[in-house]
Order: C-alpha cells, then sequence, then structure tokens
C-alpha cells in the first residue's frame, strides 16, 4: 500500500496528515472498534481471504469502520432509499447490480445517470489527474491520465466521495448541511460522534469533510475493495491449482500480442514499472474508442447533447481544448467478466461483445452505427454476423461510424491495434479462435477465485 499513501499525498497535500488524524482520534474503544456494527443491506459480514499481491488483512481503524458505516447508510439520500452500495454493490465486485446503462436516483429514485458505473475496486493505485501523466509501462509518452470517474475529474477518493452525494441524479442532497442533518439522524451518526466526539456534526463544513475522509478511509483499508485474488494473480505467484488452461494462456499471449489483440497496450497485465504495484490492467491513460452513441440514455434523446469526456459536460476545465474531447479514462479490466454493461454509456451489453467491437469497429462498422438510407433486407443473409448492436442488413446507405462523436474531434480517436482504421471488409486483428481464447483470459480476472476449480466455460480448457 506504500505507493497508495504517496499516491494522496501527492495529489491531496495535507489530507493524508488530515487522514491520521482522524484515524487517531481518542473516541473510540480500547479495541480500536467503535461499537457495535449496524446492520445494513449488502454490507459485507466476512473478510476475503486476499491473494499474494495484497497486504495482510489487518482490523480496520475506527475511522474506516465509520466509513464503511456511511458507505451503506442509505439515509443519507434525498429518497432515503440509495446508499454508495446501491450502485457500488460488492456482490458485483463494488459495480452496478443489473443491465442498466445508467442506473437511476435523485429525489425520488427515478432520475437517470448520465454513464455507466464504474467499478471502485482497485483505485488505490489510481494517481491524481494530469494531463501530462507519466505512463506506468515504462515507455509510452506521458499524456492525460489518472483521476477518478470516467473523465477524470476527481484527485482522490475523497474528493469523488462528494460527488454523489450531491449529484441531483444519485443520492441527490441539494447543499452539505442537507446532507448533514440527514447524518445527524442516521443510523451512522452514533458512531461519528462516538468517534469524533459529540460536537463532531455541529460543523457542517468539517462534518461533510469528516464524511469525506471516512469513506476513502473505508476504501483504502477494506481488503474486499482490492483482494488481488483472481485466478491470473494466484497464477503469477506460482500458487497451487491456479494453473492457466490451454486455452487462457492463448489468451494471455493474445491479450499481450501487438498485432492481434494488444489489450497489454492500455490494460496493463504486469506489475508497474514505475513503483512495483500489482498488475493494475489499466495504464490510467485516456483514449477516444469512438463507441456508438446509446438510446438507452435519456439524456441522449436530445441528439444536442453530446458526453465528450475530458471536456464536458460534467468536466468544466478542459471544455476550451478539442484535443480532449472524446477521451475517456482506461478502466480497469479486473472483473469485466462479472459486469453487464460496458463502456462509458454502456452501449455493450457482453464482455463478448465489447471484443468484437473492438476486432470490427473499422472493418465491419455497419455492425454498430446506425445506416442512413438504403434498404434494409427482409432477412439478413445467413452468414450476416448476429454480435453487434445493428441486427439489420442493409443494402446501399451511408454507415454513421463515430455517430456519438463530432466531426470536429474525430481527428482524436485512437489507432493503435486493433482499432488502427484498417479499410471495411479487411482482415480484422483477430481471428475467431484468438476471441474465444481472449475471452478466456479475461475470465481468469475475476476475484474470489477458489485454486482447482475449471473454468465455468469448458470450451476454456482446452
Amino acid at each position: 500500500m506504500m505507493r497508495a499513501m504517496k499516491t494522496w499525498q501527492r495529489n491531496t497535500g495535507g489530507l493524508v496528515l488530515g487522514l491520521g488524524a482522524l484515524a487517531l482520534a481518542p473516541c473510540s474503544k480500547a479495541d480500536g472498534s467503535i461499537g457495535g456494527p449496524v446492520p445494513f443491506a449488502n454490507m459485507p459480514s466476512a473478510t476475503p481471504t486476499v491473494g499474494p499481491a495484497a497486504p495482510p488483512p489487518r482490523p480496520l481503524s475506527p475511522a474506516a469502520q465509520v466509513g464503511k458505516l456511511l458507505f451503506f447508510d442509505k439515509t443519507l439520500s434525498a429518497s432515503g432509499n440509495m446508499s454508495c452500495a446501491t450502485c457500488h454493490d460488492p456482490a458485483h465486485a463494488y459495480g452496478p447490480p443489473d443491465g442498466r446503462a445508467v442506473q437511476l436516483g435523485g429525489p425520488h429514485g427515478a432520475s437517470p445517470g448520465l454513464r455507466a458505473v464504474p467499478s471502485i475496486r482497485y483505485k488505490e493505485f489510481t494517481p491524481g489527474y494530469a494531463d501530462q501523466l507519466d505512463n506506468p509501462d515504462g515507455f509510452s509518452l506521458p499524456g492525460p491520465g489518472g483521476g477518478l470517474a470516467w473523465d477524470g475529474r476527481a484527485n482522490s477518493l475523497s474528493e469523488q466521495a462528494a460527488a454523489p452525494l450531491m449529484s441531483p441524479f444519485e443520492m441527490a442532497n441539494a447543499t452539505r448541511a442537507d446532507l448533514v442533518a440527514r447524518l445527524r439522524t442516521s443510523p451512522s451518526a452514533a458512531a461519528l460522534t462516538r468517534l469524533y466526539g459529540a460536537a463532531a456534526l455541529a460543523d457542517v463544513d468539517a462534518a461533510f469533510s469528516k464524511v469525506q475522509l471516512a469513506l476513502q478511509t473505508f476504501q483504502i483499508e477494506d481488503p474486499s475493495l482490492h483482494p488481488y485474488n483472481s485466478k491470473y494473480d494466484l497464477y503469477l505467484y506460482k500458487q497451487t491449482g491456479a494453473d492457466l488452461t490451454a486455452a487462457e494462456l492463448r489468451g494471455l499471449k493474445v491479450f499481450k500480442d501487438k498485432n492481434s489483440g494488444n489489450c497489454q497496450g492500455c490494460h496493463l497485465a504486469d506489475a508497474s514499472l514505475d513503483d512495483g504495484a500489482p498488475a493494475q490492467f489499466t495504464d490510467f491513460s485516456f483514449e477516444a474508442v469512438g463507441v456508438p452513441r446509446n438510446p438507452e440514455i435519456p439524456a441522449n434523446k436530445d441528439r444536442a447533447y453530446r458526453d465528450l469526456g475530458a471536456c464536458g459536460p460534467l468536466r468544466d476545465d478542459h471544455t476550451r481544448f478539442p484535443e480532449f474531447c472524446g477521451l475517456f479514462k482506461t478502466p480497469t479490466l479486473r472483473n469485466a467478466a462479472t459486469r453487464h454493461v460496458f463502456f462509458h454509456n454502456g452501449v455493450m451489453h457482453s464482455l463478448e461483445q465489447a471484443v468484437r467491437f473492438y476486432n470490427t469497429r473499422d472493418t465491419r462498422p455497419e455492425l454498430w452505427y446506425p445506416t442512413v438510407g438504403g434498404r434494409a433486407k427482409p432477412r439478413p443473409d445467413a452468414d450476416f454476423p448476429t454480435y453487434g448492436l445493428v441486427t439489420a442488413q442493409y443494402v446501399g446507405g451511408k454507415v454513421q461510424k463515430f455517430d456519438d462523436l463530432p466531426p470536429a474531434n474525430q481527428k482524436n480517436i485512437d489507432k493503435q491495434v486493433p482499432l488502427d482504421g484498417r479499410a471495411p471488409g479487411a482482415k480484422p486483428a483477430m481471428t475467431e479462435q484468438q476471441i474465444g481464447d481472449l475471452l478466456c483470459f479475461l475470465q481468469t480476472l475475476t476475484d474470489d477465485y477458489q485454486p482447482g476449480t475449471p473454468p465455468a466455460d469448458p470450451r476454456c480448457v482446452n
């Protein structure tokens, strides 16, 4: 965890000192606990068995215990029905629990968000945002990277925690005073005042800061947020019962091969050359992939609305810099096989569909983007692929490639294999065999692997 502490210190100035002061507050019990736990729904009841790359589990500090209560406390929302864990469900690797492109929140629990919910697992090594961030692979040129959320607008877990508390389509507290008023009557209040003193909730700004820091401390300390216990983790450390199968090994090769999958170009499968952090399966960089517009997002009904990632609308400090438009932060691929939606707008609904999009975005764009003009066949040809977003086969017309990115910003599109702009109808970067093998490998990144368990998919054995 050394780099985690270094990261917070580098990105937040005196924040680490503030955490230490909170963690050493004298109002907890002699054994370090804050009293009996509050039985919130979804709260994990047991400490996970962590992998060899994770630090040994230790009892949570008093501040982290308070943060855990706050994380699961629905009474802190305007609706009374939403907590942090509603969207970041521990049972789903701290990601969304369902296949909605965006989750519902707000004062009545009916306001749709603007982006797909990412997992908050494995954020302890995420650096603060920088326009020229050094890449942890040790050789790529610096570029936009780091930060939390899809656009990197939060520089620490503490800063990020404030966003959903105040967002009108999440927990929807109109003001900090509203949040603190709810906190004073919440099930978490007693534990917080036992830790910080009876006057802890008297000052609104001080109380809000305590909430932020407690949530951050929970996310840094709790082993369920960074267990490093996937099959791949155990394989790297040569643990008994964690040998990769032939298909998984082939998939790892595809993952790293610059001429086929090339996933390693952004999703590092090795320890960081910067500081030796375990494989994060992201280099924290920002890329423009040009995923299709998602009509399932209500905001997209307004054709003038554009989600341009690093240059808005939720981030406002890069709006004058068109070179940032369309760029989103590279997510980790850990637990990707457990997700129901993919990319910042949740437009893909399976890991296989996401992989196939990468493979055929350029060679078969008609499978992913709408066609204007032309005529749809009454019935697609027998060999017309069914894995894309577009299920109708058109004769004539023009494919509206990159339909969610204005033409002026399409020069920002990533040009790495397999997204290298090869011509329509050309041979894609990966074969069917390689796609299958890659999917087998990606399943080894799912946490809580039990040594000796065979792959769930029999195609991943040989």
